[in-house]
Parts: C-alpha cells; structure tokens; sequence
C-alpha cells in the first residue's frame, strides 16, 4: 500500500510539473511563455489539484466509513457479549428458582425461563429440555402404580406445562419428553405438543382439547376421561393406550395409529373418524359400531 501510495504521489506530481506538454505540446512553448501558455498551464493545473483534492477527500470519506462499520461491528460484538452475560445471569437464577420447595418462587423460576425462551431464540431448546426434566422431576410415575386420587395438578408443574404448550414455532430436532408422568387433570387446551414423547403418562381426566398432539409417542398412555374435542391426533402413535370414557367429538384421528387401544366406551366417536385411523384386530371399539367398522372393505 506504501508503495502504491508512493507510485501514486511521484505520477501526481510529474503529471503536475509535465502534464501540460504531454497533453498539448506541440502547441505550448517551453521557453519565452505567452500569456495563452500561462492560461492553458495554469488552467490545467488547477484542474488536476481540484481532482487531487477531490481524490483526497473521498479517500478520507471512504477510511471514516470502514472506521465506523468497524466500530459499529465492535460496538454489535461487545453488546452482544454483554446480553450473554445477562441472559446467563438470568438463566442461572431462574434455575436456583426452580429447586426451590416454595411453589411461589418455581412458579417465578418457570416464567423467568419462558421470558429467556422469548428473548433467546439461541436457548429455546435449552430451556424446552429444562422444563420438560422439571416436569418428570417432579410427578414420576411407574407403570400400573396404584396412584390415590388428586384434586388437581400442583401448580408449578402445571405452570411448566402451559409454557411448553405455548412455547415459540422453533423446529426441534428432539420429541418433549414427558413418559412416565403423573399428569392427572392437567389443563393443556390448545397445547403444541407436536412429536411429544408421552408413552405410559397418566392424562386421566386431562383437559386437551384442541391439543396439537400430531406424530406425539402416547404408547400404553392412559387417557380415561381425558377431554380431546378437536384435538389433533394426526400420526400419533397410541398403542395400547386406554381412552375408556375419552371425548373424542371432533378430534381428527387421521393416519392416528390405535393399535389395541381400548375405545370401548369412547365419547363422540364416529365411524367416519375411526375410518381415517390405523386399528388392528385388537382395538377394542365402542360395541355400536363394532360390526359396521369391522365389515366396511
């Protein structure tokens, strides 16, 4: 660059001194000027300084230019450090919440990580994986477990649901994985629960209409009593799952894979639902339409 620029000062300076002969001298005298030698020289001269100046100022335009996006790059790189640190801090108190035994102080742990999941797209996945472990942390069930009757769902696991339902669209690579949980009478109406690993949960009683449970692993999942109107059921795999007593009005079963699932006193089943499902020979369906689905090409 140095030697450019020195190249570039040397041919500025010759095209000063000799510039105007190279352009026009077969008619400019070298010796005993004219006054119309002066005015040619002086014009020309003048000109070439006006671009040198202009040359000039719009290097310098363009060095202040690269100066500011760097410090603007600079400035971006520190705030964004700073943030970090911030959503760092927040994420790490919000996990002290979390452990706490006062349900007030969970309850401020769990919408602290929701608010993080909003302002990070980068900790969606973190704080989805936090909350789903919080959730199995603290209603484990083993399968068959004779379980005592519960009024409702304790209120911070029944917080930690809602936010998973309601979380941003962010594609997932991983299933929510909520199996073996006791979740009783949750309230999940409207719920994006899609791809939703919930294999031998207990939903007994569970509020899920209009759940967005497409593709969801609901494998031996209990469902007695469980409200599904118009929740999405499309592609879910429900394998030995009971629905004893389930409200199934409107719920779409499309491709819904029921293989010896237990419909036998399923509320608001059609045929024409369980016509867009998956059975086998031992999916036990409600005794009226037994025949009809059983005979139907």
């Amino acid at each position: 660059m140095l030697a450019l620029l020195a190249v570039a000062f040397v041919g500025y300076a010759l095209l000063l001194w000799q510039g105007p002969w190279w352009l026009d001298g077969d008619r400019l005298r070298r010796r005993d000027l004219q006054p119309a030698d002066s005015v040619v020289i002086t014009g020309f001269r003048t000109t070439l300084v006006a671009l040198g100046a202009g040359a000039v100022a719009g290097a310098g335009l363009y060095y202040t230019d690269r100066t500011l996006r760097h410090t603007r790059g600079r400035d971006r790189e520190q705030a964004e450090i700073a943030r970090d640190g911030q959503v760092t801090a927040r994420y790490v108190e919000a996990i002290k919440l979390l452990a706490s035994k006062r349900t007030v102080e969970r309850l401020g742990g769990i919408y602290a990580l929701e608010r993080i999941m909003r302002d990070s797209a980068k900790d969606h996945l973190t704080v989805v994986e936090v909350l789903a472990a919080f959730v199995r942390d603290q209603v484990p069930v083993a399968p068959d477990a004779e379980l005592p009757p519960r009024v409702q769902l304790e209120e911070s696991v029944q917080a930690a649901l809602t936010v998973l339902g309601r979380r941003p669209p962010v594609k997932e690579p991983f299933r929510i994985d909520l199996r073996r949980t006791d979740l009783r009478g949750a309230h999940l109406q409207d719920a994006r629960l899609e791809r939703a690993r919930l294999a031998g949960a207990r939903l007994e009683g569970a509020n899920l209409i209009g759940a967005h449970l497409g593709e969801a692993w609901l494998r031996e999942t209990r469902l007695e009593g469980a409200w599904l109107d118009r929740a999405h059921l499309e592609g879910a795999y429900l394998r030995g799952a009971d629905l004893r007593g389930a409200i199934l009005r409107g719920t779409h079963l499309e491709g819904t894979r029921l293989f010896n699932a237990d419909l036998s006193t399923a509320v608001g089943l059609t045929p024409d639902q369980v016509g867009e499902a998956v059975l086998d020979v031992e999916t036990k369906l409600p005794p009226a339409m037994e025949t009809t689905v059983r005979a139907a090409p």
